[in-house]
């Protein structure tokens, strides 16, 4: 059964069906907005993987070479290979809020893929596969606790404008992914130019309210083509080892959640655990599992309480306080730039490369290929949390952190015209306990600085948390791994003493009103500011000159007719150039020349080599000059690589001259002055003004 809906969002039909293609899944539905297309599915499994008591949900986001009329670029020219960041960090948007309105017992395996089908590469297709994902799901035979729909928020000329184009983004100073149910916002991802918290939350709830109409389409097409839902069947829940657990587990987990020690906290979680597990394994046999999560639950619950009704946290900080904080930069002697962030027990020691534009990372995608010159890369190892595990390749999580710290940092880097560097900053974990994406960003904004790069302002970060229960509500700044843990949101927010420049929240419950966020936020400004004033003690503004062990960039410019002059036949003068100075020389077609290279003298050898060769005559000079060509009214002389100019017959010698031969041949050397230069770039010489002219006065 086909059915449709359609709906306008700014000035354009966005359009949802389900029923055509995919009609083996679970459920589908195909989402169009302008010449956009995306392909959505969910499918799960009738029987249960033994051993599995979770969610096994997974979401792939996958954009199709075709969608956007191309050939994939690698050896074999398929599109299944890796994923590229983009699809990775989408697919992460998608799972995010569609992973907890799955009932808490459903152990089948759940797949959602999203394909990008094709592309007009105006409307992006990120947003319309979380609206996609949510109505695949809704009319399939899969619980789930829907509808939530994703809108893209921008603002352009001071109008907030729902899904922006691409071309409309270029001129927004927000870029904001809001999605939500009816009721509340469920999470928001994206960043902005120095935007204010009120404005930021303006921007929120206009998506909240821009979505609305994408639920209405969901219900319709589940109204009218949606399978009946699977039965689930309740937890089994046996009071009686709850009421012995909490009996055993409470007085010992107490001293537990006020112990401020990571790791002397988890030792003493451990041992309570084994206590209990120990005190009721004759009456309990084989339950161990049903304990443990009877354990954790229990603990839980205990923190909430102490935080609500005790005022007090983990770590017996007040609400709003920062966790204590040590900025050191200049750590390590031949990094470009270095810094190392401790906040807490949350650790990042940031790196900074600067390498030339011919270190740019390129992207290629169904939107056409893009060269980035400002890279970011995040990386956790085991040990930052005491772990001994395999090392591997960055996994989504270190992907989408790594991504939301380069966001939070662009904003303030400098225009590639003003700072011709590429820039590598790399984020290594050393310590983790809550916000290490916020420690990337400060820790990055202080190795910045110290690599020289002039960065705009510095920028923070810092993680809110909250917590609540019978109508009370606590918003927590700086929050540690078990508040994330065992609270109700994360909330990141990073910006400068100006304004916001990333966001990123996700929601554990129902929602969360305009009220709590305007509290979340105020409470983050304050403490941002406060983060950056420990940051300025270690270093306050970037270091006038980069690093001694940074390569050597120059530029200059030649006039674009002299460019065949430097590049010369096949390349052999700017090969030959190469060679001589031990630079790299890069010539664009409008004349423009990157000179890089790892030491002042050889860039500057490369420099002196180019200017010889673009040197243009100047009136009233000698120079030492060849003859090129004899005519019958005079000889052609070359002066400068490139530059001929004519010695009229009367400007040879300064008696009569009959015959040009009697005086020049082709293939000699004389001494000429410049009489004149026209504007078409003609050059007249004498020899007879340089006679009696010392070869020492030669240009």
């Amino acid at each position: 059964m086909i059915k449709s809906c359609s709906m306008q969002i700014n000035g354009q039909t966005l359009h949802l069906e389900t029923g055509r293609i995919a009609r083996q899944a679970s459920g589908s539905a195909v989402v169009t907005l302008g010449e956009t297309v995306v392909l959505v599915t969910a499918v799960s499994t009738d029987e249960v993987r033994e051993g599995i008591d979770f969610l096994p949900l997974t979401v792939e986001y996958q954009e199709m070479s075709y969608a956007g009329g191309r050939i994939p670029g690698n050896f074999f020219r398929r599109d299944m290979g890796r994923p590229s960041e983009k699809e990775t960090l989408t697919a992460r948007l998608i799972d995010r809020p569609l992973r907890p309105l799955f009932p808490k017992n459903y152990h089948f395996e759940t797949q959602v893929i999203a394909s990008v089908l094709s592309t007009d590469k105006e409307n992006e297709a990120d947003v319309l596969a979380i609206l996609g994902a949510s109505a695949a799901l809704e009319v399939s035979d899969i619980p789930f606790a829907g509808p939530i729909a994703g809108v893209r928020v921008g603002r352009v000329e001071g109008d907030l404008v729902a899904n922006p184009t691409m071309s409309q983004l270029d001129k927004s100073d927000i870029n904001l992914i809001v999605a939500g149910n009816r009721k509340a916002v469920v999470m928001v991802e994206g960043g902005g130019r120095f935007v204010s918290e009120a404005d930021m939350i303006d921007a929120i709830f206009f998506g909240h309210e821009a979505l609305q109409p994408m639920l209405d389409m969901q219900e319709e097409l589940k109204a009218a083509a949606g399978r009946a839902k699977r039965p689930v069947t309740p937890a089994q829940e046996d009071h009686a080892l709850a009421r012995k657990v909490e009996n055993e587990g409470a007085p010992l987990l107490r001293d537990v959640i006020r112990t401020a020690d990571k790791v002397l906290r988890n030792q003493k979680r451990k041992e309570v655990t084994s206590a209990v597990i120990e005190k009721l394994s004759l009456e309990y046999e084989g339950m161990e599992g049903q304990i443990k999560d009877l354990l954790h639950d229990l603990e839980r619950d205990m923190v909430r309480k102490m935080i609500l009704e005790e005022g007090r946290r983990i770590d017996g900080r007040a609400f709003d306080e920062v966790r204590p904080i040590e900025c050191m930069v200049g750590i390590l002697p031949r990094v470009h730039g270095s810094a190392l962030f401790t906040r807490g027990e949350t650790q990042a020691m940031v790196l900074t490369t600067l390498g030339t534009e011919f270190d740019e990372q390129k992207i290629e995608s169904i939107y056409g290929d893009d060269f980035r010159s400002f890279i970011l890369h995040y990386n956790f190892p085991p040990y930052s949390v005491g772990e001994a595990r395999r090392l591997g390749g960055p996994g989504r999580r270190e992907i989408g952190h790594g991504a939301l710290a380069r966001r939070a940092l662009l904003p303030v880097m400098p225009d590639k015209e003003a700072f011709g560097y590429s820039v590598r900053v790399v984020s290594e974990i050393l310590e983790s306990n809550g916000s290490s994406s916020m420690a990337s960003v400060c820790g990055g904004s202080m190795s910045l600085m110290d690599a020289g790069v002039p960065i705009k302002e510095a920028v923070a970060g810092v993680a809110m948390g909250l917590v609540s229960g019978d109508g009370r509500i606590a918003v927590l700044t700086d929050i540690i791994g078990d508040e994330d843990h065992y609270g109700d949101m994360d909330f990141k927010v990073t910006g400068t003493r100006d304004g916001i420049t990333a966001l990123q929240m996700d929601i554990k419950m129902e929602g969360i009103s305009r009220e709590v966020m305007e509290r979340a936020l105020e409470q983050a400004r304050v403490a941002r500011l406060f983060i950056m004033d420990k940051m300025d003690q270690a270093i306050s503004k970037a270091r006038p000159e980069v690093s001694q062990y940074a390569p050597i960039i120059l530029k200059t410019e030649i006039k674009p007719e002299k460019i065949r002059t430097v590049i010369g036949p096949g390349g052999k003068v700017i090969k030959h150039i190469c060679s001589e100075s031990g630079a790299r020389v890069d010539v664009n077609d409008e004349g423009e020349i990157t000179i890089s290279a790892s030491d002042q003298e050889s860039a500057e050898r490369a420099l002196a080599m180019i200017e010889e060769l673009v040197k243009e005559a100047e009136i009233g000079k000698l120079y030492m000059g060849k003859v090129v060509k004899i005519t019958d009214f005079g000889a052609f002389v070359e002066i400068l690589p490139g530059v001929d100019g004519l010695i009229h017959i009367s400007q040879l010698d300064r008696g009569r001259v009959e015959k040009v031969s009697d005086v020049l041949q082709e293939g000699e050397k004389v001494l000429v002055k410049v009489l004149d230069v026209d504007e078409q770039g003609k050059v007249r010489l004498s020899r007879k003004a340089a006679l009696g002219e010392s070869l020492d006065d030669v240009s």
